[in-house]
């Protein structure tokens, strides 16, 4: 019998079986397995996430783009949230989930106007919000912008008192079918969404103004 302990040859063979226990699947494997932890998942799943669930030796940056050329003109899309990835409904096709969005998402107009402050202007403090909408901001409102998970904390500003400033999250950007807070709606997308009204937003270029009419003062700088 042949001793696996001191045969060469032996020892030779079993090196190809413990190896292949090392070897990343094949890269059209690691796109299905992105693919089904992207479906699987409602929220946008980081590229750490799925470093952490595949295999060693995947390369999920690579699956991903792969599968992002392989969804592009279907119905849903893979899109980048952030530092986060998902799949979600084409934006052409977004108007057959409009009825969803507009029941689940109505915000008062105090609510709208900080949220739209925060987004244009973040990182930005409580007292930031104030100056520029011209009135007080009430906790009420900032408690339901956080409890949607649209605005979170942000750092600290190092100023006396050090007052905690406000951001945009990745829910928000998701919502809006975002990359990046730099790709934010001007206020025709909000209202298109559902969530303004056609009243002017504080600061807001009317059509008697000179501009585009476009974002609108309030949301330079």
């Amino acid at each position: 019998m042949t001793d696996p302990e001191t045969d060469p040859d032996a020892h030779a063979e079993s090196d190809p079986r413990e190896q292949s226990l090392f070897e990343a699947p094949p890269m059209a494997e690691q796109e299905r397995m992105v693919e089904a932890i992207l479906f699987a998942t409602a929220d946008p799943v980081s590229l750490r996430d799925l470093t952490g669930r595949m295999p060693h030796g995947c390369e999920p940056a690579t699956a991903l783009a792969a599968l992002r050329r392989r969804y592009e003109g279907r119905g849903v899309n893979v899109v980048r949230i952030g530092e986060s990835w998902a799949i979600r409904t084409a934006p052409d096709l977004g108007f057959l989930m409009r009825h969803e969005v507009v029941e689940t998402r109505k915000l008062s107009r105090a609510a709208i106007e900080t949220l739209a402050i925060v987004a244009y202007h973040q990182p930005v403090t409580r007292a930031e919000i104030e100056e520029i909408r011209g009135v007080g901001v009430s906790r009420g409102t900032i408690d339901q912008l956080l409890e949607l998970d649209w605005i979170r904390f942000g750092r600290r500003r190092m100023s006396p008192g050090r007052p905690v400033t406000f951001v945009v999250t990745e829910a928000f950007l998701d919502h809006f079918g975002l990359e990046n807070p730099r790709d934010l709606p001007g206020l025709k997308e909000l209202r298109a969404a559902g969530l303004l009204d056609n009243r002017p937003m504080p600061g807001e270029a009317t059509d008697d103004d000179e501009g585009d009419g476009g974002q609108g003062d309030m949301f330079e700088g």
